[in-house]
């Protein structure tokens, strides 16, 4: 083992509440706005086919140009509580918000700086309103914390001289003066979600992630913070020269999910973050982003993806430079609501179920307080049914479909089953099993007369 001051903090999983209560939600809103709303991916009357928040960058706007658009940041149409809305909608549990993006620009009134909300025409603290909304509906709320900072004059990108040490210890101070800003101004805060923190200047400073995860923790006590944060002392990201996973859950999948079949990640708390469009996180009004939205049952087989493998999914939204949502990623939002107030059951509180090897039809996953296992069907073979293989020494007493009563099923071998599905139905299937210990006969303990000989 490498000797380091400032690795991985433990190398095991939290088990505490607050950790065990973020590892049970599985399903989070992710919402990414700012000033970058407002041109929405398109600069003097064309569409800049990259991600709207990087249009400052892309589009080489000037500084000057791009901080005046905060005159016009005006909320004529933002409502915390129809974000909210659109959160329980979904079937979220948690919601984690941009305070801060690479372009500088705060959603809060930081004492730090000037570019901040408090200087827009509405002077609202959009924080704390989205803060109450959520939690009223019983919502966690995280704080992104953008690391990177195009305007502040202090930032570099990599430290080549005696001068650029100095610009960048004034930079990280300033960041820490945020960051403690944050947590004083909205102690309910439940975890902090750090972005931009992949370039030299920050892996050079591992000591200051570390300080920024122990601040946080000590002010607000059980907050979550992601691996993407830290840096150890010779550079290593998200997990140290030792191996082993700094922050308390590694976020590196972004608009990624592992191979179902890997369940090396299962052994640590992950999060995997998608758009709803192909490749942008704020809203893009061109075709080029519109035209690729994601389906519902396209997200629900993401999610179960994710729970099956140990991991929560965060779904990315981009509401306009009004404040309003739009449309389309709300209705999304409300189909794959609507499977999840169906099928929920197989999802929240749940994760890897382990023993079973993955089906190639789903996926399964077992349910954290009771043991249940649940079988999802996301890709429907060509025969229309399934096979069910069991762990060794498990029988299946019966099985029920979500949302209906029993389902017939049928006994090939001792831990080998048949469903024939119901096709007719819209969206994922999803089956609680009934499992039954094998005894030496290999018969079920307890017959099913819904099993068909």
């Amino acid at each position: 083992m490498i000797e380091l001051k400032y690795g991985a903090c433990r190398a095991e999983p939290r088990q505490d509440a607050s950790m065990q209560r973020f590892r049970g939600h599985r399903v989070g809103q992710f919402i990414h706005w700012g000033l970058y709303s407002l041109p929405a991916g398109r600069w003097e009357g064309e569409d800049v086919e990259f991600a709207a928040e990087f249009l400052p960058r892309v589009a080489k706007i000037p500084q000057r140009r791009w901080e005046a658009l905060a005159n016009d940041f005006t909320l004529a149409d933002f409502d915390a509580g129809r974000w909210a809305d659109t959160a329980v909608a979904l079937g979220a549990r948690y919601m984690t918000v941009t305070t801060k993006h690479h372009d500088g620009f705060c959603l809060w009134p930081s004492a730090h700086t000037d570019f901040h909300m408090g200087n827009t025409p509405s002077g609202r603290d959009v924080l704390a309103e989205l803060v109450e909304a959520y939690e009223a509906r019983g919502i966690d709320v995280f704080f992104y914390y953008s690391v990177l900072d195009w305007r502040h004059p202090d930032w570099r990108f990599t430290l080549e001289n005696d001068g650029d040490h100095e610009a960048f210890a004034r930079y990280l101070d300033f960041a820490m003066k945020q960051l403690e800003e944050l947590a004083e101004r909205y102690p309910s805060v439940k975890g902090f979600w750090f972005d931009g923190t992949w370039d030299e200047s920050v892996k050079a400073n591992g000591w200051w992630t570390w300080e920024v995860e122990r601040m946080l923790k000590a002010r607000i006590p059980g907050v979550v913070v992601n691996s993407r944060l830290r840096a150890d002392d010779f550079g290593a990201r998200h997990v140290d020269s030792n191996g082993l996973l700094m922050g308390d859950y590694e976020s590196g999948y972004e608009r990624r999910l592992p191979e179902p079949w890997d369940h090396s990640v299962a052994g640590r708390d992950w999060e995997a973050c998608m758009t709803i469009p192909q490749a942008s996180w704020g809203y893009h009004q061109g075709q080029w982003a519109q035209s690729t939205l994601k389906h519902p049952f396209d997200i629900v087989d993401m999610i179960a993806h994710c729970t099956s493998l140990g991991g929560n999914f965060l779904l990315n939204f981009g509401p306009r430079g009004d404040g309003s949502m739009q449309p389309a990623e709300a209705a999304i939002a409300g189909k794959v609501g609507e499977w999840l107030g169906v099928n929920g059951e197989a999802i929240h509180g749940c994760g890897f179920a382990e023993g079973w090897d993955y089906p190639g039809w789903g996926y399964f996953t077992r349910h954290g307080a009771t043991g249940d296992v649940f079988a999802i069907v996301t890709r429907v073979p060509a025969s229309g049914r399934i096979r069910l293989q069991l762990p060794a020494g498990h029988s299946l007493a019966g099985i029920r479909l979500l949302g209906s009563d029993a389902y017939p099923f049928k006994r090939l071998a001792d831990t080998v089953f048949e469903v024939e599905l119901d096709t007719s139905r819209a969206g994922p299937l999803v089956f609680a099993l009934d499992l039954a210990a094998l005894d030496g006969s290999a018969s079920l303990k307890e017959p099913n007369p819904d099993v068909l000989n």
